[in-house]
């Protein structure tokens, strides 16, 4: 092979396997921009609005099942720990807000819902099952994922929420 098809190989090498700028969510990295709009709404709000707050984002669908034994935890949790700093988002998937409204109405949220319309939000978290959450503490920096969710799970949960709650070194 002649230089020139040499330097044509590496090219189309270097182009093949170019990945762009991926903000996947990891524990220990810096939560993902994520731009969500109210259900049902054009206005868009950045998740990051809440750093100085513990953040519990919980990504959803009203087509999955464990979301809807989660939500009752998720009340919970926000009623508990809402004074101590614990911000929850639930943020819907569906493709038509009228499925996330429905699902709302047998299973209401006590907590701040929102929608990732784009599906941004969701790709640069890296969202790879329903639900998928992700424990972020006050500086914005991910300490958990969690994929699914099974009751039994609720303690683990719990525990490390609480954990990151008293934890000063999290904070700002």
């Amino acid at each position: 092979m002649n230089r020139q098809g040499y330097l044509k190989v590496l090219l189309a090498i270097a182009v093949f396997s170019f990945k762009p700028l991926v903000f996947a969510a990891e524990v220990g990295s810096a939560m993902p921009p994520c731009l969500v709009s109210p259900l049902g709404e054009t206005q868009t709000e950045d998740l990051q609005r809440y750093k100085g707050q513990v953040l519990y984002v919980d990504f959803w669908a009203s087509w999955c099942g464990p979301c809807a034994k989660s939500f009752p935890f998720l009340n919970e949790m926000h009623q508990q720990f809402k004074d101590q700093g614990l911000q929850i988002v639930g943020v819907n998937l569906d493709e038509h807000v009228d499925d996330a409204k429905a699902f709302l109405v047998k299973y209401p949220a006590r907590f701040t819902v929102v929608a990732d319309v784009s599906k941004q939000c969701a790709q640069d978290f890296d969202v790879k099952a329903m639900p998928s959450s992700y424990l972020i503490d006050r500086k914005g920096i991910v300490h958990h994922i969690h994929l699914g969710f099974r009751p039994g799970e609720a303690g683990e949960l719990r525990v490390l929420v609480e954990k990151l709650l008293s934890d000063k070194a999290s904070g700002l």
